[in-house]
């Protein structure tokens, strides 16, 4: 029997569509929820903001135990190296040169005549060798690419490294019939494509997503692309029902957890979808939140601190008042959702005098070592310090803090974002920590967005200190 490879692109499709914002703990929760489920290959976001998104799989690497972790390349040597320097620390890392083969793309989208971008396929797959023994080549726009043109970009890609290529029907054009007619001819046309790993990209856009990756399967792609809460491709669930019911009778089988399918894709779910999330990014007035806070300055006290309830703080008169004051200055000049009210809460409520501060930090980090974390606090007259291993720099360094003042709370969030442009950007961090079901929130602004957490974390941990000795 074909063991048929299951690759997720939520990730991918969460950022493309832009009106879904995840935080840093939704992605590593659902880059883990994945692993679980066995799915073979998680597709990752585009790199886009260097530092933000290095961080966030370089964070995610290590935590996944099966799964193949795969990152697109973009279009230079620049980025390639930037992508895999990113997920070096996977187990199985995988990068994704993913280039369209349609005039129309390849034109308006890239700027490239036919001929540059067949030496582009050709430089920068074989650049992707070098770095990582896994590299797949997606020919975007496949279905409506002259077949003579997609055939060549195919045979250039296997030529020059690529395990993997997909052929990506864009467009959404393709019946399934048709679908399985081009596999076909590519197999004819480019014999080599035999032995490497075929895979399918079916759009959903005319519903038959479905239709269309079995037929592909039966003409023998041995890869299937999914996603879960976006209609742009198969959905998960649905392929893995099908493929329970009807896989013997593809002759395949697969490796994903099937039973937990449903409970995974419903948390999931839970932090993809529109109901749950609304806004989009940080700082986008025209979104609702992920909590369903939306405010604008017509909102008086009562209303943002029914808001901040919904948030899960407790605030006292005094802090409720002070960030209403902080809430209006804002909100008149754009609305305010549940992010920019988090933010607000973290930089005026619960100011207390500092018990803990940090003096210093190293971190340690790499494919062939375990993230670790030196810090040192100061308490007072006294200076502490430890050394922990931990899932990424950011577990090392909050693991480490712990140690330090011996004590773990509850992670209940932490977002990171850049604040300005350029090589030096200021990063900023948002750490929630729950103790005694209170939330108590800190943040942080650094060059370094490293150091920007490790900040936010011990302004979070200050409050409480101090809260708890008052009482």
């Amino acid at each position: 029997m074909k063991k048929i490879t299951i690759t997720d692109a939520t990730l991918r499709e969460c950022a493309r569509r832009g009106d879904i914002a995840l935080s840093f703990k939704e992605k590593l929760e659902i880059a883990k929820l994945l692993d679980k489920l066995n799915i073979d290959v998680i597709e990752a976001a585009p790199i886009t903001d260097e530092k933000i998104d290095t961080l966030v799989l370089r964070t995610i690497s290590p935590l996944l135990k099966n799964s193949i972790l795969s990152c697109p390349v973009g279009i230079s040597v620049e980025e390639a190296n930037r992508a895999m320097n990113s997920i070096a620390g996977a187990k199985k890392p995988r990068l994704l040169v993913s280039l369209p083969v349609s005039a129309v793309q390849m034109e308006y989208f890239y700027h490239k005549k036919p001929a540059k971008m067949l030496e582009l396929i050709q430089s920068l797959t074989a650049h992707c060798a070098t770095l990582c023994n896994d590299v797949e080549f997606a020919a975007v726009d496949a279905t409506r690419a002259d077949k003579a043109y997609l055939f060549e970009a195919v045979k250039i890609a296997i030529e020059n490294g690529a395990k993997t290529v997909t052929l990506c029907d864009t467009a959404g054009a393709l019946l399934p019939d048709e679908f399985t007619a081009l596999i076909n001819e590519l197999y004819e046309a480019v014999p080599a494509a035999k032995n490497v790993v075929l895979s399918a990209e079916c759009s959903d856009a005319l519903d038959m997503a479905n239709a269309c990756v079995f037929s592909c399967i039966s003409a023998g792609a041995a890869q299937i692309k999914t996603c879960i809460g976006s209609e742009a491709l198969p959905d998960l669930e649905h392929v893995m029902k099908a493929l329970q019911v009807k896989g013997h009778t593809l002759d395949v089988t697969y490796g994903v957890n099937s039973m937990a399918i449903n409970h995974s894709a419903n948390l999931i779910l839970g932090m993809t979808s529109d109901s749950h999330k609304g806004a989009a990014s940080f700082g986008n007035s025209a979104a609702a939140s992920a909590s369903g806070v939306l405010l604008d300055n017509t909102a008086d006290i009562a209303k943002v601190s029914k808001a901040i309830v919904s948030l899960g703080y407790e605030l006292s008169e005094d802090d409720t008042a002070k960030v209403f004051d902080a809430f209006k200055e804002i909100a008149g000049k754009k609305q305010v959702g549940a992010k920019e009210l988090d933010a607000i809460i973290a930089n005026v409520a619960h100011q207390v005098p500092p018990t803990y501060r940090l003096q210093s930090y190293v971190i340690n980090s790499g494919n062939l070592i375990s993230s670790t974390a030196n810090i040192v606090l100061e308490k007072g007259s006294r200076t502490l310090k430890d050394v922990c291993m931990g899932d990424g720099p950011i577990d090392a360094a909050f693991r480490t803090v712990e140690h330090i003042i011996g004590h773990h709370y509850e992670l209940d969030d932490f977002q990171i974002q850049s604040v300005t442009e350029g090589h030096e950007a200021m990063g900023e961090a948002l750490v929630k920590l729950r103790s005694n079901g209170k939330l108590y929130s800190g943040k942080g602004i650094s060059t370094d967005i490293i150091g920007a957490s490790i900040i936010a974390y011990v302004n979070a941990l200050n409050k409480i200190v101090y809260e708890e000795k008052a009482e």
